[in-house]
């Protein structure tokens, strides 16, 4: 809607053989996203240079927006090329993420940034092992003077 072409004028009706049938053409700005299924079967090498292209060209973009060349169509661009670095980089850190899960299930710890996130007073709360834990003088007063159950009468 922002780039000059609505959805709606997208859409036409043919007429094929009298019957009237209607098509959908997707708009220009369609054409410059990256699908992140395609980016998936990539190298993480051909990610980096792949960020590095839109970057340079988001650059531009914004050149041209300041010195006043860009006309709208570069402008509806600039939101497209953003969409497709946040594309690129999610992608990235999801192999990233991977390799390490991947890298970290024989050792010991797990990387910081595979824990759980939680609370700053979740992380340092008892675990519950801790939490039941009794001393030995709290086992005996248990043992010697269980809860009292008492049956009442309806």
């Amino acid at each position: 809607m922002g780039c000059g072409t609505s959805e709606i004028e997208s859409f036409r009706v043919l007429d094929i053989n009298g019957r009237k049938l209607l098509s959908f053409e997707p708009p220009r700005r369609w054409m410059l996203m990256v699908a992140a299924h395609e980016l998936r079967e990539r190298k993480t090498s051909d990610l980096l240079s792949q960020l590095d292209t839109f970057r340079t060209e988001l650059s531009q973009l914004r050149v041209s927006k300041v010195s006043g060349q860009g006309g709208p169509s570069k402008l509806s661009k600039i939101k497209v090329i953003r969409k497709s670095i946040a594309r690129v980089l999610t992608v990235y850190n999801e192999k990233r993420r991977n390799a390490l899960k991947k890298a970290s299930l024989k050792s010991k710890f797990i990387p910081l940034d595979l824990r759980k996130k939680q609370t700053r007073a979740m992380r340092r709360a008892l675990s519950v092992h801790w939490k039941n834990k009794k001393t030995t003088k709290q086992q005996k007063k248990d043992a010697y003077f269980p809860k009292r159950k008492y049956a009442l009468k309806a």
